[in-house]
C-alpha cells in the first residue's frame, strides 16, 4: 500500500490492492468527496467521472482523495497547468489521476 500524509480518503480503501476495481459504494463516496466550491474545478471533475468512472481502481481513488485535499485555487492551478505538483505529493497514483483529469 502507498503511504503518504496526503492520502486520507476513505478508510475502507486501506489495505486494498491499488489495482482492485473500485466498488459502487466507494465510487459514490468518491463522487461526494469531489464536490468543489469552484465551478471550473467541478467541470474538470465531472468530465473525469464521465470518462473514467466505470474503470476506476482503488489506486485512482487514493489519487483523487489526495488531490481533493488541496484548496480550490491550488487545484485549479494544477488543472490549468499554471503550477505543478509538489514533489512530496507527486506519487504515481496522484500523477496518473491528474493526467486522467487533464485529458
Amino acid at each position: 500500500m502507498f503511504d503518504s500524509p496526503y492520502i486520507v480518503g476513505d478508510a475502507q480503501l486501506d489495505g486494498l490492492d491499488a489495482q482492485a476495481p473500485l466498488s459502487e459504494r466507494a465510487l459514490s463516496k468518491l463522487r461526494w468527496r469531489t464536490r468543489r466550491g469552484l465551478l471550473e474545478n467541478d467541470l474538470f471533475i465531472q468530465r473525469f467521472f464521465a470518462r473514467h468512472a466505470a474503470r476506476l481502481t482503488v489506486g485512482h481513488a487514493r489519487g483523487v482523495y489526495a488531490l481533493m485535499d488541496l484548496a480550490d485555487n491550488d487545484l485549479l492551478d494544477l488543472f490549468l497547468k499554471r503550477k505543478t505538483l509538489s514533489p512530496e505529493m507527486a506519487s504515481p497514483e496522484v500523477c496518473e489521476v491528474l493526467e486522467m483529469l487533464l485529458v
